[in-house]
């Protein structure tokens, strides 16, 4: 009889145990499947550029053999790869959680394309790209909270996504990032819908003023119709002791972007935006409107698994003086044409050769005799990283 309970002992305990060490492993299974939910992407970027017909060098602007200026190279008005010679992009590291109801994104960003890009931002911040959490409430809607790349355009700020290593006008002068709120609907049969509520365009940290932004999307299968409208400028400025209260306009912008397969080899990319900035000034000198508006077609065709060839060609008009182009007259108006090929080379590297035309209404560039000139024609080999 002793020698039976011994062994029902012992075989409890051995259960017990059992028990106890399927419960401890799964637990770890359990941690170390959600630690794989964890990864780290990014990439980094170099690129070498020279104008054709423009100028190449920094000339000094010297009056009574003291300098008090410079003249730059002559490049394009939009953002990101405009320095000449041998120049760096910037340095993008990404680490993220996708879980099945909650996650977060870190991308931060180094080097004067990421500067560029946080250009509203100084001090720790100005190295955050993007920074936001979100909550998968149900299979149909998803919540986004914190700083997040713009959802108006075609193109955006890493060069890994992008065809172009150039960008168009149309997106540099657009919004590049937003801080705040938006809630996904997934509405099914290809139709989605977004809505947000955000700080002032471009400034990552926090609000410089009171008032809110408001965002909007509609989506069909791949095509997308945006909305951003809300108030730009400060609240109230202090001068000469004085608090003003400036009568600024709230910044509106209608934005299309989609694209469609013709075919196995050949897409066609589609970009048409306007923005109307509303007053910008404090004087009666300053125009009533501001903005711009404009239209992109990006054809591509792949002729293989590592080369693909693409175009794109933009027409972007300003509304008033809006400083874009950089003629300094009133409604002018751009046609730039960059031809661009993609060569992969392995799973992670990109090399990029373009040829960019840029033909403006007006004087917006300095050929090399240092004369004014409407046309800018420049070359630019840029390698992308993408890991």
């Amino acid at each position: 009889m002793k020698t039976f309970k011994n062994t029902s002992y012992i075989k409890n305990l051995l259960l017990l145990a059992l028990l106890v060490l399927g419960t401890a492993t799964f637990a770890q299974e359990e941690e170390e499947e959600e630690k794989k939910k964890i990864s780290f992407s990014g990439s980094v970027d170099a690129y070498y550029r020279t104008n054709f017909n423009g100028l190449n060098s920094v000339v000094p602007i010297v009056e009574g053999g003291t300098e008090i200026g410079e003249i730059s190279p002559s490049a394009p008005g939009s953002s990101f790869a405009n320095d000449n010679g041998f120049a760096i992009g910037m340095v993008n590291l990404i680490a993220g959680y996708e879980g099945k109801k909650v996650g977060f994104v870190a991308d931060l960003v180094f080097g004067p394309r990421g500067e560029d890009a946080v250009f509203n931002d100084s001090g720790p911040t100005s190295i955050v790209n993007q920074l936001y959490v979100y909550w998968n409430v149900s299979d149909k809607v998803t919540l986004t909270l914190g700083n997040f790349n713009t959802f108006l355009g075609y193109e955006v700020i890493s060069p890994v996504a992008n065809f172009n290593y150039s960008t168009s006008y149309m997106f540099s002068y657009g919004p590049f990032s937003h801080n705040g709120l938006k809630a996904d609907f997934d509405l099914g049969n290809d139709w989605s819908v977004m809505v947000a509520i955000l700080n002032q365009t471009d400034f990552t940290s926090s609000a410089r003023q009171s008032d809110f932004s408001f965002g909007a999307q509609l989506g069909y299968a791949g095509q997308y119709l945006n909305l951003l409208y809300g108030k730009q400028g400060v609240d109230k400025i202090l001068s000469d002791g004085v608090i003003v209260e400036p009568d600024i306009k709230a910044l509106f912008q209608i934005d299309y972007t989609g694209g469609f397969n013709i075919g196995e080899d050949f897409y066609l990319g589609i970009n048409a935006t306007y923005q109307d900035t509303g007053d910008v000034g404090f004087d009666e000198d300053t125009p009533e409107d501001l903005g711009f508006y404009g239209v992109a077609l990006y054809p591509q065709y792949t002729f293989s698994e590592t080369f693909t060839l693409g175009l794109r060609g933009e027409y972007f008009e300003e509304i008033g003086d809006f400083g874009a182009i950089g003629t300094g007259v009133e409604d002018s108006n751009v046609f730039a044409v960059t031809l661009s090929g993609n060569v992969t080379i392995g799973n992670y590297l990109r090399l990029i050769p373009e040829i960019r035309l840029d033909n403006a209404s007006d004087d917006a560039f300095f050929n090399k005799d240092l004369e004014t000139s409407k046309n800018l024609s420049s070359f630019l080999l840029a390698a992308v990283f993408a890991f």
